[in-house]
C-alpha cells in the first residue's frame, strides 16, 4: 500500500493505482471524460489534471499518472483550474450548442463538468466542424458532431465486448469513430455505448426525443429476460414504461445490461391482454371476470384431479407459482412442471440446478469446460465475465457443443456426449488440463440437459466435476447456466409432478381434460389434446393464448411486485413501476380470487403473507440478495453410467438471442435487432 497525501488528507491505496483513484479514495471530485475504472486508461480527454509536489511544475493527468509511497497531490490551485478550464475551452471548440435538442440533456457528464469546472466565454469564432452520422444498427443512434474522441466506445466494445467493431480513423481534426465499414454492431452488449458515452454522441434510437430525465419516475427492480437477474431501473412516465438502464451490483452484472433486457420494453405495451376472454362457439368474445371464472368453474365441477394439470412459464415470479402450485393441491392434482423445455432436473439437492461458483466467482478460475451451451447469447453478462476472467490470463477453456464465437479463445474439443464420456474416463487430454487447474469450473447447459438423454448428461457432468478436483470444502465448480428467469425458483418450490403426477409431455396429446397456463409460451402448443380446456394467465397475446379457451390478463414483470431466482440461486424481489393495463391483474391476485370463487380459498390475502408461505415451503426465499459462497461437503450425485453418453450432438437451445419470449417477441426493436442479424438477411443485402 502506498501513503499519499491528497489536499492534506493522508489515504492509503494499493501499489499500482493511478492518482486519480487516490483522489477519489480521498473524496476529491476530479474530472474526467475518457478515464472509466473498468476500462484502459486512455489518457485522451485531459481533463483530469492535478499538480503533484516534487514532480516537473506542469499539470498533470491524473489517470495515466502511478502513486508512489509520500506523494503529495493538489487538485484545486490556481494552475490546475486554468489548465482545467483550457481543456474545456478545447473540447468546446467543435461541440454543437444543441443541447436543447440532445437526448443526452439533463444527464451529460460535458455539460455538468463544463459549468463546474469551465469558463464563462469561448475565445474561439471558427466554425465548428461536422462529422457525418454512422450506422450503428437499430439500438444506438449516433450524432458524431458532438464526438470529443474519448474513446470509451472503442475501448468497451474491443475489451468488454469482445468485438472489434468500433474504432478510429484519420488523426487530429479529422479523426472520426466509426465502424470501417458501415454495418450494425454486433455484440449482445452494445447498448452500454450509450450510457459510457460522456457526451451526446451515442443516445438510445428507440429512446430518441421521448422524454427528458426529469419527467421519468425511477424504480429500482431486477431483470427476468434471462436468468442472470441483473440488476436495473425502470424509467417510467404516466402508465408506460419508457427505459430499463442497469444498476450498479458487482456480484451479477457490474454497470452493464445485455440489449434485449434494455430494449426489449417496448414489447411490454404491445400484443397485450388488457381483459377477459372466453371461447364461444369456436370464438374468443370478451368476457367479465366473473364469467371467465364462471367457465373455469363448470369445466372443473366434478373433474377428477388425475384430470388438471399446471404449466408454469419462463417469466413467472415465485408467487405466482406457489398460487398456482397450492390452487392445484386444492384441486387434488399433482400434474406441476415448469419445464416447458423439457430439461432434466434432479432437485435432490439445490446445488445440481444452480450456477454454484457465482457469477462473480467466475473471475478465481484456472479452467473452464461448457458442454452444450453458448453463453453469449444464453447470458451475455456471463460470457462477459468469462471475458474478463480470460483477459487475466491463465485460464484454459474448452466447449462441447457446436464451434460459436464466444468472444475469447476456446477450443471445441466435441460436439457431443462422447467427447463427455471420454474425459469422463481420462482419455481425453482437456482432463489433464481440468486436473491440473487449482479451481476449475463446468457449465452445463440447457442445450445439454434438455434432451432424453439429459439425465444421463446431468449425473456424468456431476461425477467429471468431482472426478477432476471441482468439487472441495472451499470451492464448488459445478454450475448448470439456466435460460428462464423462473426456472431455479420454480425448481424450489418443487413445481414439478407429484407423486403419480405427470409432467408436461404426459399432459399434452389429450393427457389432461384442464391444462392451466401460466404464461407459458415456450413449447408447441399444437400438441395440445383437441379436447383439453386450456385456461391461459398472462400477459401477452401469444402461443398459449392463441390456444386457449379461456384468458385471464395477468401483469408484466414491471407490473408487480414479484420474487425470481437467478441461475446462481440469488434470491431477488422485481418492484412495480407501473399498473397493468385494463382489467389485467398480479397473477398472485388472479389465482386467489379464483380459489375463493371456486369454494376452495387459498390461506393467503396480501403479498407479505404469501411471501411468509414462500419461506416456509423453502427458507431460501428468506435470504434476499444474499448468496452465501458454499464448497461442496457431498461430491456423490446420480448414478451415471458413461457407456449410455451415446446421444446426437449437442444444439444451441438460443437460435436467436433477441426473441425468446412473449415480451420480446411482440417488440419491434427486438424483430428489427433479428432482421439485422439474420445472416440470410446479411446474405441478401450483399
Amino acid at each position: 500500500m502506498a501513503k499519499v497525501t491528497v489536499d492534506g488528507i493522508e489515504v492509503e491505496v494499493p501499489n499500482g493505482s493511478n492518482v486519480l483513484q487516490a483522489c477519489e479514495a480521498a473524496g476529491k471530485e476530479v474530472p474526467r471524460f475518457c478515464y472509466h475504472e473498468r476500462l484502459t486508461v486512455a489518457g485522451n480527454c485531459r481533463m483530469c489534471l492535478v499538480e503533484i509536489e516534487k514532480a516537473p511544475p506542469k499539470p498533470w493527468a491524473s489517470c495515466a499518472y502511478p502513486v508512489a509511497d509520500g506523494m503529495v497531490v493538489h487538485t484545486d490551485t490556481p494552475m490546475v483550474r486554468a489548465a482545467r478550464r483550457g481543456v474545456m475551452e478545447f473540447l468546446l471548440i467543435n461541440h454543437p450548442l444543441d443541447c436543447p435538442i440532445c437526448d443526452q440533456g439533463g444527464e451529460c457528464d460535458l455539460q455538468d463538468q463544463s459549468v463546474g469546472f469551465g469558463m464563462d466565454h469561448s475565445r474561439y469564432s471558427e466554425n465548428k466542424r461536422a462529422v457525418k452520422d454512422k450506422y450503428l444498427g437499430p439500438l444506438v443512434k449516433t450524432a458524431m458532431t458532438r464526438c470529443i474522441h474519448c474513446t470509451r466506445c472503442i475501448r468497451f466494445s474491443t475489451e468488454i465486448a469482445g468485438v472489434s467493431d468500433l474504432g478510429a480513423v484519420n488523426r487530429g481534426e479529422n479523426m472520426e469513430v466509426g465502424t470501417y465499414v458501415e454495418k450494425a454492431l454486433s455484440s449482445e452488449l452494445s447498448g452500454n455505448l450509450i450510457d459510457l458515452c460522456p457526451v451526446g454522441a451515442l443516445t438510445s434510437k428507440p429512446y430518441a426525443f421521448v422524454a427528458r430525465p426529469w419527467e421519468l419516475r425511477k424504480t429500482d427492480s431486477v431483470d427476468v429476460l434471462d436468468a442472470v437477474g441483473a440488476a436495473i431501473r425502470v424509467d417510467s412516465r404516466g402508465t408506460e414504461v419508457l427505459r430499463v438502464l442497469p444498476r450498479l451490483n458487482e456480484d451479477v452484472n457490474e454497470e452493464w445490461l445485455a440489449d434485449k433486457s434494455r430494449f426489449a420494453i417496448d414489447g411490454l405495451k404491445r400484443r397485450r391482454l388488457d381483459s377477459c376472454w372466453v371461447r364461444r362457439d369456436g370464438k374468443l368474445a370478451r368476457a367479465s371476470w366473473p364469467e371467465a371464472f364462471a367457465a373455469i368453474e363448470a369445466k372443473l365441477r366434478g373433474l377428477d384431479g388425475s384430470r388438471i394439470g399446471a404449466v408454469a412459464g419462463n417469466l413467472a415470479d415465485a408467487e405466482s407459482m406457489l398460487a398456482l402450485k397450492d390452487l392445484m393441491a386444492a384441486l387434488g392434482s399433482a400434474n406441476l412442471d415448469c419445464r416447458q423445455d423439457g430439461a432434466h432436473a434432479d432437485v435432490a439437492r439445490r446445488e445440481f440446478y444452480t450456477f454454484n461458483t457465482s457469477i462473480a466467482g467466475i473471475e478465481e478460475a484456472h479452467a473452464l469446460l461448457i458442454i452444450g451451451s453458448n453463453p453469449r447469447r444464453e447470458a451475455p453478462l456471463i460470457n462477459a465475465r468469462i471475458r474478463k476472467r480470460w483477459l487475466q490470463g491463465r485460464l484454459s477453456i474448452a466447449t462441447i457443443g457446436p464451434a460459436a464465437d464466444l468472444t475469447y479463445d476456446a477450443a471445441n474439443i466435441g460436439a457431443g456426449p462422447e467427447t463427455l464420456a471420454a474425459l469422463l474416463r481420462g482419455r481425453h487430454s482437456f482432463a489433464e488440463t481440468l486436473n491440473a487447474a487449482k479451481k476449475p469450473m463446468l457449465i452445463l447447459g440447457q442445450g445439454a440437459l434438455a434432451r432424453p438423454d439429459g439425465a444421463h448428461v446431468l449425473a456424468a457432468s456431476w461425477q467429471l466435476a468431482a472426478a477432476t478436483g471441482m468439487l472441495g470444502p472451499e470451492w464448488h465448480g459445478f454450475n448448470v447456466l439456466h435460460t428462464a428467469a423462473a426456472r431455479v425458483g420454480a425448481l424450489d418450490l418443487r413445481f414439478l409432478p407429484g407423486p403419480g403426477g405427470k409432467g408436461l409431455p404426459d399432459m399434452l396429446g389429450g393427457g389432461v381434460d384442464l391444462l392451466w397456463l401460466l404464461g407459458a409460451d415456450e413449447f408447441d402448443t399444437a400438441a395440445i389434446g383437441g379436447d383439453t380446456f386450456v385456461v391461459y394467465q398472462g400477459s401477452h397475446g401469444d402461443r398459449g393464448a392463441a390456444r386457449a379457451d379461456v384468458i385471464l390478463p395477468g401483469a408484466a414483470y414491471t407490473e408487480k411486485n414479484g420474487t425470481y431466482v437467478s441461475t446462481e440461486g440469488r434470491v431477488q424481489r422485481g418492484a412495480l413501476s407501473v399498473y397493468p393495463p385494463g382489467d389485467a391483474r398480479e397473477d398472485w391476485k388472479i389465482l386467489r380470487a379464483f380459489s375463493a370463487y371456486a369454494d376452495r380459498p387459498l390461506p393467503y390475502d396480501d403479498i407479505d403473507v404469501l411471501r411468509a408461505r414462500l419461506e416456509q415451503v423453502n427458507p431460501v426465499f428468506a435470504r434476499i440478495d444474499i448468496l452465501p459462497r458454499f464448497g461442496c461437503g457431498d461430491t456423490r450425485g446420480p448414478a451415471c453410467d458413461p457407456d449410455r453418453l451415446r446421444g446426437p450432438a449437442f444444439t444451441p437451445w438460443v437460435a436467436n438471442y433477441y426473441q425468446t419470449d412473449p415480451i420480446s417477441r411482440s417488440s419491434p426493436t427486438m424483430a428489427e435487432c433479428t432482421r439485422v442479424h439474420t445472416p440470410a438477411t446479411a446474405q441478401a443485402a450483399e
